[in-house]
């Protein structure tokens, strides 16, 4: 075990500055969902010089791509994402709010050091394969719009992860810990209603109000929380209100909706009921509505199996190798956050972990532990298009410390820590762990018919697309 860390750890350093220099290139590129043009290029570019072979443009989407070096059985893959989110810019390492001059967008969820991440991994199992004549295929997965757009269902969809024998990816996070959490499954759904526009007070019996049509969906859904279990959430926002004008009955209005559950066949019927809520709106208004499936994720069934292996990389590997001048910036961004913010950190490593391990992490900025293995029945609150890739092979998930205790997810402060030397340490340790579970996989063709049959027991041995079949990704975003 210690050997093996050690020989992809030699791998991995080798190439240090040119996977820190890639990783900032795409922060700095900061692209959002289906538009990551520049990052996906550069990631592409990275593993055809490395010897992959890169197929550009899959599942009908510019962005998405599939890099592939070796050949036969076992097929291991790694899942690499590099979208950013809309207006949190800020330069990086910086404490204090500083947007940086590429634009209004910024990697708050510290993609770029995912995506880098995992590709470094694909490099050290293709340099393990060659210099230990390990047969077998590693794989590469270019997945856009993980934020919004549901890259990977897409994928799935188009059969892009089948006959993969495991998947494994990881995720930026305070935490060093293998992910044995599942997520909720989510449909988006876009309902947009249609009408008669007319003079508000002179002919108000000649218009049909779209807006009322609208109001009253919502009112209809809100009735219908009552009647769904009670670990399903649903969400909503108006994308067109119709109008400024009072006088004006209006003839078109919009609103978007998240309909998440524990699994995706509940999704998929909970949405259907959303549906209805919808069409009762449009009748009792005279209003005509156009519903338009966006994107969904199934939830994530995390696979036991190389979960264990992924834990037997992280303790091999151990806690990211923060630097004192890491762990004095992170000590600054954390006098940015709330006693009860970090209060409430500590208490969910209580809640989690127990009162020893809280013990341990009190006072510190940075996680320089390792978290022992475990699997939560319940379903964490938030989605993710990895739970599409878990129903189409075995996949396990790792969180990799990247940023301060106590930083909230999807902020400015998680942007500036993603291009400083704390996301880098970090990226780096996650992709020694993913290679070190990989190639461990490769070379146990017992645990991965153990992990396959685990596989078909959780999801039925098939993949499940939460979205209707013509469904097509909304590569120049929602209308």
């Amino acid at each position: 075990m210690e050997k093996l860390a050690k020989i992809l750890d030699g791998y991995i350093e080798q190439k240090r500055q040119k996977l820190i220099s890639l990783s900032e290139e795409i922060w700095r590129y900061a692209e959002v969902g289906f538009q990551e043009f520049q990052s996906a290029k550069a990631l592409e570019q990275c593993l055809e010089e490395e010897g992959f072979l890169v197929e550009k443009g899959v599942a009908g989407i510019p962005t998405a791509f599939v890099a592939t070096y070796g050949k036969g059985n076992p097929r291991i893959g790694f899942l690499g994402e590099y979208d950013a989110l809309f207006d949190l810019s800020q330069k990086a390492g910086s404490t204090q709010r500083a947007l940086f001059q590429n634009g209004k967008a910024g990697h708050g969820c510290g993609h770029n050091a995912l995506g880098v991440g995992s590709l470094a991994a694909a490099l050290a199992v293709k340099a393990y394969m060659q210099e230990h004549s390990l047969p077998g295929t590693v794989i590469y997965y270019g997945c856009p719009a993980e934020e919004d757009g549901s890259g990977k269902m897409f994928m799935a969809k188009a059969g892009i992860f089948d006959g993969l024998d495991g998947a494994f990816t990881w995720h930026p996070s305070s935490r060093n810990e293998v992910d044995g959490c599942s997520s909720l499954a989510c449909i988006g759904v876009l309902y947009r209603f249609h009408g008669r526009a007319t003079h508000a007070a002179g002919q108000p019996h000649l218009g049909r109000s779209a807006l009322d049509a609208c109001e009253l969906m919502n009112v209809g859904v809100n009735y219908l929380r009552e009647h769904m279990i009670q670990e399903a959430r649903i969400h909503y926002a108006y994308r067109d209100a119709g109008g400024a004008a009072p006088n004006v009955v209006q003839d078109h209005a919009a609103l978007y909706y998240f309909v998440r559950s524990p699994k995706v066949a509940q999704a998929v019927e909970l949405r259907e009921r959303v549906d209805n809520c919808a069409r009762g709106a449009a009748l009792m208004t005279g209003t005509t509505v156009e519903i338009t499936t966006i994107d969904g994720q199934c939830d994530f069934t995390p696979n036991q199996t190389l979960s264990a292996l992924l834990q037997q990389g992280l303790e091999a590997v151990g806690a990211p190798r923060f630097t004192e001048e890491d762990k004095n910036l992170a000590a600054k961004f954390q006098e940015g956050y709330s006693a009860a913010e970090l209060k409430e950190k500590n208490a969910s490593y209580e809640k989690d972990y127990g009162p020893q391990i809280a013990e341990q992490l009190k006072g510190k900025a940075l996680m320089d532990i390792v978290l022992p293995l475990r699997f939560d029945p319940t379903a964490s609150p938030g989605s993710t298009d990895v739970g599409d890739v878990s129903y189409a092979c075995p996949t396990a998930q790792l969180n990799m410390a990247t940023y301060a205790i106590g930083t909230p997810g999807h902020s400015w402060q998680l942007t500036a820590q993603s291009g400083c030397g704390i996301g880098h340490e970090g990226m780096l340790a996650a992709a020694k762990v993913m290679a070190h579970a990989a190639v461990s996989a490769m070379q146990n063709p017992e645990m991965l018919q153990k992990a396959k049959e685990e596989y078909q027991k959780a999801t039925g041995g098939k993949y499940i697309c939460p979205v209707p079949e013509d469904t097509k990704p909304m590569l120049d975003g929602v209308k």
